[in-house]
């Protein structure tokens, strides 16, 4: 049977903004996306049995419909009506509930994932099929950077920002639906400049020319909610950080850094308060592929 290996890469946001709440019940954002180089590791073989089986290394994650890797599977094999089955095997490394979207990066990885396996080659339908999961899923199946706009399914490239990334995520969870829920429009008071930040990105303009514009509406929510958010970010400027904002609805907390020596400092610190901290490089595009047999 035939076996795939692919990485799921995290994403962290380098501006929020958004727009109005929908009738649907979605809020309109505009948003930019980076991936970077946190990653879990998934591992996909087909099975002859027509059915999907996820295992995880992490004992309080579903492995059943509830996981998002789960549904990926179980779409792509309805939609081009494959009537093989899969075992999936995560090893998470992306921390959960953090803003960085883990599992909307495992469905991505899957759907990219089975793309390759079964050689389906259909990216137009393997997007729609990301939106169908998940807010963050057609991003994570593009990759590199990006505009997202719509509820984040209408995607636009731009030019990475090239970086050292100090990742600190304090030991707590956040749900992206009851923050979205507590947004109050009349409290946000300052807003990205989404398209001045796509410019200076895509001229690769230096991080202290654009900082300003990196701006994240969903802090009003959540840092008032944690003020040890703030006192994370203070920390990374403290250490020399070019600029750093939370990320998605929280609470990871993130710096740009230009120098690695710099980052490492930073990482070093913050790792004595809080265990899951993280230092990445940017990437422009998933390294997808590590390994295909049989």
């Amino acid at each position: 049977m035939k076996k795939i290996r692919v990485k799921a890469y995290a994403k962290i946001n380098l501006a929020i903004d958004v727009l109005r709440k929908r009738e649907d019940g979605y809020h309109e954002v505009r948003m930019i996306m980076q991936q970077i180089g946190l990653y879990d590791e998934i591992m996909i073989e087909e099975i002859p049995e027509p059915e999907i089986k996820i295992c995880t290394d992490l004992d309080y994650l579903p492995e059943n419909r509830e996981n998002l890797a789960f549904r990926a599977a179980e779409n792509f094999i309805q939609a081009f009506g494959i009537k093989k089955g899969v075992q999936i095997n995560i090893s998470k490394n992306i921390p959960v509930s953090a803003g960085l979207a883990g599992g909307s990066a495992d469905a991505a990885a899957v759907l990219n994932g089975l793309n390759r396996l079964w050689d389906i080659k259909d990216e137009k339908q393997l997007m729609a099929l990301g939106s169908r999961i998940g807010a963050d899923v057609p991003f994570c199946i593009l990759g590199g950077c990006a505009l997202a706009e719509g509820i984040g399914e209408k995607l636009n490239p731009v030019k990475e920002v090239d970086c050292f990334i100090v990742l600190c995520k304090p030991n707590m969870r956040i749900s992206t639906g009851e923050v979205y829920q507590k947004l109050q429009f009349q409290n946000i008071t300052k807003r990205p400049n989404i398209d001045a930040l796509i410019d200076h990105l895509n001229q690769n303009a230096p991080i202290e020319i654009f900082r300003k514009d990196m701006i994240n509406v969903l802090e009003t929510v959540t840092m008032k909610e944690y003020p040890i958010l703030y006192n994370i970010k203070k920390k990374l400027l403290e250490c020399q950080a070019e600029a750093s904002l939370m990320s998605g609805s929280g609470p990871t907390v993130y710096g740009l850094f230009k120098d690695y020596n710099r980052a490492k400092s930073a990482q070093e610190n913050l790792k004595k308060l809080y265990k899951e901290t993280y230092l990445v490089k940017s990437i422009p595009q998933k390294e997808l592929l590590i390994k295909q047999e049989g």
